[in-house]
């Protein structure tokens, strides 16, 4: 039985982050022990384990947006001649430069902030990342070699988001498509909301589920459809329950995924998308590299296409799923196979199982 140690502090997110219970439970179903090291502190977490004199694994993991533990595990791999995975998740240069703008792209700031996250990405073995598009970037801004860069998919916790079964619903019932996540500005809210605005087809009734920073402006831009009979109807829901999810979402005939323009949001796969296929559903998101090839090459696995940050293309893309509305169960069949083939707990496990050398 392969020992897997995972090393970090969890900081804000902890061992319940859902990357992290994916990646755990896929390790256990592979018949691996994990066991679990919250150092107290991360800068000298080797010199503690080696005091509490932890066991001896087959390999350290590094969890997401642990950076900070990364250097003391790579000492401790070192001495103890082990493979370290880090599991990064997201740059934290991309972060606070690109996304939050903390600090301007060619300042003093940045440049110590890409240079000390550049020297971490290059200690591990093999350096994990979610999408094909940040493995790109890994290399491209890191310098981290392609070849050990590997692509694990946050995919989905199969035990809750399993498929979910066909709503029965009245023959002229409006298309239902459920957006769910915390309004920010990366998953192209705004963008959606202009579509919902713009949109002039069959009725379609628009579920906006969660919360967060841009939710108010998108109930004051539509706050005239809450209710409305026209084209487009919404309604805007708070999050209850993750275990309640899924059965929230079981009316939907499909799901919104983003549609943001940023760099990130072009290599990202958001957690919606794969949720959405793993309940059997459609899913209408932006075309991005964040996507194979082969998934964006037509509109039959499950995945319905819109361009980022263009409010028409997504009012096309409703208009293509209406005239597909008696497909859509076939399509959301699709959309499960799609999820099984590529973004799965086995697809997972076929990674890690080559990391692990099992």
């Amino acid at each position: 039985m392969k020992k897997v140690l995972i090393w970090g502090r969890y900081g804000n997110y902890g061992p319940d982050y859902p990357r992290n219970r994916v990646i755990e439970s896929v390790l256990r179903e592979l018949g691996c022990e994990v066991d679990r090291f919250l150092p107290t502190l991360s800068a000298t977490a080797d010199l503690e384990y080696a005091l509490r004199r932890g066991a001896r694994p087959d390999l350290v993991w590094v969890p997401c947006f642990r950076q900070r533990d990364l250097a003391a595990a790579a000492r401790y791999a070192r001495r103890q001649r082990l493979p370290l995975v880090f599991d990064p998740l997201i740059s934290a240069y991309d972060k606070q430069v690109n996304e939050k703008h903390k600090f301007a792209a060619g300042s003093a700031q940045a440049h110590k902030l890409l240079a000390w996250e550049s020297r971490l990405f290059k200690l591990p073995d093999w350096l994990i990342a979610d999408t094909e598009g940040h493995a790109d970037y890994f290399h491209a801004t890191h310098g981290v070699p392609r070849e050990r860069i590997r692509v694990i998919p946050v995919g989905a916790e199969e035990a809750l988001f399993t498929p979910q079964p066909w709503p029965q619903k009245p023959a002229d019932a409006p298309l239902e498509l459920a957006f769910f996540g915390t309004f920010i500005g990366l998953q192209g809210v705004d963008v959606l909301a202009r579509a919902i605005l713009q949109y002039d087809g069959p009725p379609t009734h628009w579920r906006l589920i969660g919360e967060g920073p841009m939710k108010a402006e998108c109930e004051r831009l539509l706050a005239r459809l809450v209710g409305a009979s026209g084209p487009s109807r919404v309604s805007f829901e708070g999050w209850g329950p993750l275990p309640e999810l899924p059965g929230r979402l079981a009316s939907a005939d499909a799901i919104l995924g983003i549609f943001g323009t940023s760099d990130k949001a072009l290599r990202v796969i958001p957690n919606k998308v794969y949720q959405g296929l793993a309940i059997g559903r459609a899913v209408l998101t932006s075309a991005t590299p964040a996507f194979l090839p082969a998934l964006r090459a037509d509109e039959a696995q499950g995945l319905v296409w819109a361009r980022p940050g263009e409010a028409e293309s997504i009012c096309a893309a409703v208009a293509r799923l209406h005239r597909r509305h008696e497909q859509l169960p076939t399509l959301g069949q699709a959309a499960r196979a799609s999820y099984e083939t590529h973004y799965s707990n086995r697809a997972i496990a076929t990674v890690l199982r080559d990391l692990l050398d099992l």
